[in-house]
């Protein structure tokens, strides 16, 4: 079910996401859109995903009758320092022809001559933004303006690099997806300036960043009363905080449990506890 249309697209309420799958890929993405997933989350990077693989899934989903327009595709450009050898562009063309290459490749990987969502990978600095963040965010505004792109966005950001990218970039961004930890108010700091902003928020290792939340008796016992387990009440949580969750999982049980978070409902105090747990 749709998070909310945003640009006229329809966004889910829950994203697969296709990290560390290796050779399972096809086949897991095939399974996650059977439990009922239709948002997929990948990235043009060797090292952690294997984005062909996720588009011969598409292929096989597309023969049974789910095609491209009932699905959310969202990948990402992985500077070099996020790549190995194995770049999906010439890593000595400068960037705006990087991510001109990089986008055409996922194009061709995932068999489809457009994106709902492109996003770059990470900032090339770890504090504030440079001259190649520059080149590269305006060179993806360029893909959104061509139409070919519907949605653009940026991952593993701050606060700071965040505020920066809304107050100078042509077309801000749409998506901000990062790792999501309690400790920090679940990126409050970062959540905060997207709802200012009008940014979907997605935040990923909802779970596994956040272990030490799963011996919480609070938690526990919100999970006791509503008849769960612990992963649907952080993913309801998300849901419910206006977050739009990724989940990884390669156990087909599960797939159907997250995707049952959406059914739940958390009072007030519940969000409170949850939201301060880990701080």
């Amino acid at each position: 079910m749709p998070l909310a249309t945003y640009n006229n697209v329809p966004v889910p309420s829950f994203m697969y996401g296709t990290a560390w799958k290796k050779e399972a890929t096809t086949q897991l993405v095939q399974l996650a859109v059977e439990a009922g997933f239709t948002a997929i989350d990948t990235a043009n990077q060797l090292i952690h995903y294997q984005e062909a693989l996720v588009g011969e899934a598409l292929l096989a989903l597309a023969q049974n009758g789910v095609t491209r327009d009932r699905l959310f595709l969202q990948t990402k450009f992985t500077p070099t320092n996020g790549q190995d050898h194995r770049t999906p562009y010439d890593a000595s063309a400068n960037l705006t022809t990087q991510v001109a290459q990089s986008f055409d490749s996922s194009l061709a990987h995932l068999h489809t001559d457009y994106l709902d969502s492109y996003v770059l990978h990470g900032p090339y600095q770890r504090q504030g933004l440079g001259d190649a963040d520059w080149e590269v965010w305006a060179a993806i505004e360029g893909l959104y303006r061509s139409g070919k792109t519907k949605m653009i966005g940026i991952s593993n950001v701050t606060a700071e690099q965040l505020t920066q990218l809304c107050a100078r970039a042509a077309v801000k961004p749409m998506m901000v997806q990062n790792r999501c930890y309690a400790a920090l108010g679940w990126d409050k700091e970062v959540r905060e300036i997207c709802r200012a902003h009008g940014i979907i928020y997605q935040g990923f290792s909802l779970l596994t960043a956040n272990r030490e939340v799963f011996a919480d008796s609070g938690m526990r016992a919100i999970a006791q009363r509503l008849g769960t387990g612990l992963a649907q009440v952080v993913f309801r949580f998300a849901i419910q905080i206006g977050m739009l969750p990724l989940t990884g999982t390669t156990n087909p049980q599960h797939m159907k449990e997250d995707l049952q978070a959406e059914q739940l409902t958390l009072t007030p105090e519940d969000m409170h506890a949850i939201e301060t747990i880990g701080m």
